[in-house]
């Protein structure tokens, strides 16, 4: 608990409108996206601009006093749960769109900022900001940068960390830090790189640089049907060996593709496995061209319908299902567990199969939703947390594929991030030095781990105890460390 005297100081900082600590007002920042995480904060802060952020943070760093940054809340890994003893620092008041360069096709705005506004706001200039994930009409740049997040056009034009020149932060102790440069490069470490996807464990960012791109001239979608989810895993490597790389290239199964459509009416074949959304872009010619190699690429895979959209207004109502199948989904169950690892693309079928073993063993259905042309998958795992141990369960399952993911050669996040969800994982991924590593880079911003503590990157000790709960064929991971 934080003390009185705390509090006190706490308020003559701020607004008496900008702390929260009702009960009342708490509740609704118990938990982000991720609803199986619940914690409710202590205290709560809106600051409005960038010197409350720091008088906020200065004060927390004199009082030894823990800070988790938060931003619009959508995030789906707990990497914005409260943790008790903290100040909560929500950035969703620091919203200004502060500079808009038509010219040199750059934004600066600030973390509070929705993802979609972006663009909204650079269309009259033809411009748009490439980075969608499904939230954009909700989540904020802070948070896109804290998780690198993508979208489902990340093949082609990238995560957030490719899509943003600059960064200004705020360290634990109010200092500011201006991280990159309005050029294509900035001397030094790629100090801009180490932030984005850091999740709020090194410093506060209080202003981000974005790019903007030009509108292609023509965008076009080729939805294809198949009648076996391997098939359509080995279309996508397919695609890209005949040298396309498109805007987007997206995957849904069977249940996934009934709950979208049910949902959105897409219009979407129904009487199908699995089913690719790829999309390709650029001026008239080039599109005409990868259009048709991508519809003979399908065929030839063993597409069991192809479709291309014939309107711009077919095209948004293909992608509509696809942006729409996390809510979706969620008709078809009390719960849902969305996880987030990623592959090489080879092994897309080889984990897709396994994932449908799994769902059998533990008797939960999975509909699976995922960024195809880059292998980062969104398994969704159904679940009802109101029967005894369905939760754990699900908890389990998904653990499970994302161990698979890295015995496939891959990586048990794509852009959701660790944050508190997959802290075990992380021991299955990393070894102790390379873990230790991780620290010393904390410790450098850092120091007294006021930062979000106790996410994303797990302390060796609690290595040694997940890996104790955790035997995998015989082996405890990081054997070498001593057991507590």
């Amino acid at each position: 608990m934080l003390s009185p005297a705390f509090l006190s100081k706490l308020r003559r900082l701020l607004p008496p409108h900008c702390v929260l600590d009702a009960r009342e007002d708490l509740v609704p920042f118990e938990s982000d996206g991720l609803s199986a995480y619940r914690n409710t904060p202590d205290v709560v802060v809106l600051p409005e601009d960038e010197a409350q952020v720091a008088a906020v943070l200065r004060l927390c760093h004199a009082s030894a006093v823990a800070v988790v940054a938060r931003g619009a809340g959508t995030g789906l890994a707990a990497g914005a749960l409260p943790v008790d003893g903290a100040v909560l620092l929500v950035l969703a008041k620091l919203n200004r769109i502060k500079a808009l360069d038509p010219v040199g096709r750059t934004a600066v705005v600030e973390p509070g900022v929705r993802n979609l506004a972006i663009s909204e706001a650079a269309a009259p200039h033809n411009l748009y900001y490439a980075p969608d994930p499904s939230s954009q009409i909700a989540c904020s740049i802070g948070g896109n940068v804290a998780e690198n997040s993508g979208g489902v056009h990340c093949l082609k034009y990238g995560l957030t960390v490719h899509n943003i020149l600059r960064l200004r932060a705020l360290t634990v102790a109010g200092e500011v830090l201006d991280i990159g440069s309005d050029a294509l490069d900035a001397p030094g470490f790629d100090l801009l790189a180490l932030m984005t996807g850091s999740e709020g464990m090194l410093a506060v960012i209080t202003e981000v640089t974005v790019r903007l791109l030009p509108r292609p001239e023509r965008a076009q979608v080729v939805l294809a049907a198949f009648d076996d989810v391997a098939k359509a895993g080995a279309a996508v490597g397919n695609i890209i060996a005949a040298g396309v790389i498109p805007a987007g290239l997206e995957m849904m199964d069977r249940l996934a593709i009934q709950a979208a459509e049910a949902f959105v009416h897409a219009g979407y074949p129904l009487d199908c496995e699995a089913l690719l959304l790829c999309e390709v872009d650029g001026v008239n010619e080039e599109v005409s061209d990868d259009i048709y190699t991508v519809r003979e690429v399908l065929e030839a895979s063993g597409a069991i319908e192809i479709r291309t959209a014939e309107s711009e207004e077919q095209r948004l109502r293909f992608w509509a299902g696809r942006k729409a199948a996390f809510p979706a989904v969620g008709r078809l169950a009390p719960d849902y567990y969305c996880m987030d690892g990623t592959i090489p693309r080879g092994a897309l079928p080889y984990v897709l199969g396994r994932i449908g073993e799994m769902s059998a063993e533990f008797g939960l259905a999975v509909a699976n939703v995922f960024h195809a042309g880059d292998g980062n998958l969104h398994p969704l795992i159904l679940f009802d947390a109101n029967q005894p141990g369905e939760l754990e369960r699900a908890e389990r399952f998904g653990g499970r594929i994302l161990e698979l993911c890295v015995e496939a050669g891959g990586t048990i996040t794509g852009e959701h991030g660790v944050g508190l969800e997959k802290i075990g994982q992380m021991c299955v991924q990393f070894s102790a030095p390379e873990l230790a590593c991780f620290h010393a880079v904390k410790a450098a911003f850092d120091p007294d781990t006021l930062l979000n503590p106790g996410k994303a990157v797990p302390e060796l000790h609690r290595c040694a105890e997940w890996g104790a709960m955790h035997v995998h064929g015989g082996q405890l991971p990081h054997s070498e460390l001593p057991r507590f």
